[in-house]
């Protein structure tokens, strides 16, 4: 099965490599996505850019699996509303979607037109307990900042057929009872309406796909198989 896969904030299409070894192994054919303001370093991407490209893909695929990482839940989430029928379902990584007419991740402060990685400390805990001292430089030298027009974009949904979109939960630094009680509260508005929820629960931080890659993959593949 082709699998579009997309990275959260600051990760270029390079974060899955060894995602994507593991599931050309098991037979598929994935995808990382290269967003605009990604690899490119394209400090005037917008989210319609990215949007529009995640479409585009999702158009030269045969009904794939679109899989998005943390922020990029929304973007996976709006790929579903843009393809309703294009896709087989949604798999979403240590995130969720955001709800229509509200910003996409305006979570940390924008400086000279893009957000940068802020540091480990505010990941400090369940976030990256997973993560040694090697890995942390590494992926801190790697992180791409978001563009402003990326972060601070809005989310536009409109199409009622993304509830019948399967949805998938991937919990990492979180549990599936976290989750249920979230969902319950009212905090996931977006999801409340899905007629196909399930969760799948992994034993890692928040970034899997560098830390639980084969596992991670292993994952998706039995998301492939119903």
């Amino acid at each position: 099965m082709d699998i579009i896969l997309m990275g959260g904030l600051w990760l270029g299409s390079s974060a899955w490599d060894r995602v994507s070894d593991e599931l050309r192994q098991l037979g598929h054919d994935p995808v990382p996505l290269s967003l605009p303001g990604t690899d490119d370093r394209s400090a005037t991407s917008t989210l319609d850019d990215q949007v529009a490209a995640a479409v585009a893909a999702v158009d030269a695929a045969d009904r794939p699996l679109v899989v998005g990482h943390s922020a990029a839940c929304s973007l996976a989430w709006s790929v579903a509303d843009r393809r309703p029928d294009a896709i087989s379902g949604v798999v979403m990584i240590g995130g969720f979607p955001v709800a229509d007419g509200e910003e996409y991740a305006p979570f940390f402060d924008i400086v000279d037109g893009v957000m940068p990685f802020p540091g480990w400390e505010p990941f400090e805990g369940p976030d990256s307990d997973d993560i040694d001292e090697e890995l942390r430089a590494s992926m801190a030298a790697d992180a791409i900042p978001v563009p402003e027009g990326v972060a601070k974009g809005i989310v536009r949904l409109g199409d009622p057929r993304r509830f019948e979109v399967p949805v998938h939960i991937v919990c990492p630094e979180f549990s599936p009872d976290d989750f249920n009680d979230w969902l319950e509260s009212g905090a996931i508005p977006e999801l409340e309406q899905a007629r196909t929820l399930r969760i799948w629960d992994i034993d890692s931080g928040h970034w899997p796909m560098h830390t639980r890659p084969v596992e991670l993959a292993r994952m998706l593949h039995a998301i492939t198989q119903g």
